[in-house]
């Protein structure tokens, strides 16, 4: 029997380039997952460098890497400088996040987070997490909900969406992905219908997960650990992420407010290394489907604060 695939990394030799590995250096991978990118930068260490990699999910402690070079984080990357105190790490290198999700997620039938099976409706990436995607259909207000389905979804049809759920939860309590499905049925484009379920049940799981909040104090996070000169290098997937990292590598804030000195210089502690975002080839997507949204931001501390 085959042995199903966890993850395959996307944009990988991209990565591997853009972090400009130090032979001797510390490294810190935020999204271990399957291990593919962690393995990556192992192979470009000496003796004396070091990897630590960040992982909230359980199940991908079963990848763990046996090295001694190599330190698993079993924790949410937003207590990043927490962990690397911990460690005795003041600074590194160079941070690596790849912020899709795993294809082992999306086909575990029993958490949630695919509308291709009926089941309940978890998306909880730290199993011990308490919120789950059913208690937010269950006790969200249908502003709040339609709020979540526009900002996260992207979805025209968030209100409609948010009301038919609303309604549907005074007769019942909506516990699976197939129940969901259902009920939002009458609402979806059928000609998009895929994208917009996708949509739909992104919106859920970055809600379940706190994605959003949990990938600024990241960021924040990880500016201050790098060193003069070291690498930040961050793979996105939808808008969202992609407009957060876009804003931070430009103006040293998530929000994109943009800071001048007395002489209009722009007061960031980043410098873009790709000013154009880099993407997939056409035979890496061929190859890894999932990879086809990926956008790659690279950028670089400066030598002076």
């Amino acid at each position: 029997m085959q042995t199903p695939v966890y993850h395959i990394p996307a944009l990988f030799e991209e990565c591997m380039s853009g972090l400009e590995i130090k032979p001797d250096g510390k490294y810190i991978d935020v999204t271990f997952g399957g291990g593919g990118h962690s393995r990556g930068i192992l192979q470009h260490l000496g003796e004396t460098g070091h990897l630590y990699s960040f992982d909230q999910d359980e199940d991908a402690q079963r990848n763990i890497i046996e090295d001694e070079r190599f330190t698993f984080v079993y924790s949410n990357f937003k207590y990043l400088k927490n962990f690397m105190h911990y460690h005795g790490v003041e600074a590194v290198d160079g941070i690596l996040a790849d912020l899709g999700v795993s294809f082992h997620h999306f086909d575990d039938e029993e958490r949630g987070f695919s509308f291709r099976f009926d089941a309940p409706l978890d998306m909880r990436m730290n199993k011990q997490a308490s919120l789950t995607a059913a208690e937010i259909l269950a006790g969200y207000s249908e502003e709040r909900l339609a709020q979540l389905f526009s900002l996260y979804g992207e979805l025209r049809n968030a209100r409609r969406i948010a009301a038919a759920i609303v309604s549907a939860r005074s007769k019942g309590t909506i516990r699976t992905t197939g129940e969901l499905l259902e009920l939002v049925s009458p609402f979806i484009n059928r000609k998009q219908e895929k994208k917009e379920l996708a949509q739909l049940f992104q919106a859920l799981r970055i809600e379940v997960n706190n994605e959003m909040d949990s990938l600024r104090a990241m960021l924040r996070q990880a500016v201050e650990l790098l060193k003069p000169g070291g690498r930040l290098v961050v793979i996105t997937y939808h808008s969202l992420e992609d407009r957060i990292v876009k804003n931070f590598i430009k103006t040293g804030n998530v929000e994109g407010t943009v800071e001048k000195d007395f002489f209009g210089r722009v007061q960031t502690p980043l410098r873009a290394v790709n000013n154009k975002v880099i993407v997939p080839t056409e035979e890496e997507v061929e190859r890894n489907p999932r990879a086809r949204s990926a956008k790659l931001r690279i950028a670089e501390k400066g030598t002076m604060e």
